[in-house]
């Protein structure tokens, strides 16, 4: 499983991808963030939490670098022990949320995707 950022024609990177990148230039290739690391930028907890996700949910704002293109991503955090400036690395998970609690039928959506880790 790939954390797959584009690459656009004008060298900017966006995750997740878009048909357009930021000045209008189409993707010609694709990065995969899981193989970088990044840093945090900021974090909250949320205590409120859709059903199925867990309760506290620490998200982060993390920057990659990739060749000096900066790529910001927000995600959930694997711990509550996370501070702005901390180093992190994406770490692929099966359920990101528990398919059964949602409204939507189970198989209509994907589960599983990246958190971020403390390095």
């Amino acid at each position: 499983m790939t954390m797959e950022a584009y690459e656009y024609e004008d060298g900017s990177i966006s995750y997740p991808g878009h048909p357009r990148g930021p000045s209008g230039s189409k993707p010609i290739k694709t990065v995969d963030l899981s193989e970088y690391t990044a840093e945090v930028i900021t974090w909250t907890t949320s205590m409120a939490t859709p059903p199925g996700v867990r309760e506290p949910n620490t998200l982060a704002v993390v920057e990659f670098d990739v060749d000096g293109e900066p790529v910001r991503a927000i995600g959930q955090v694997t711990t509550d022990e996370i501070e702005t400036g901390d180093e992190v690395e994406p770490v692929y998970v099966d359920e990101l949320r528990e398919p059964g609690a949602g409204i939507r039928e189970p198989e209509s959506q994907d589960w599983d995707g990246y958190r971020f880790e403390p390095v």
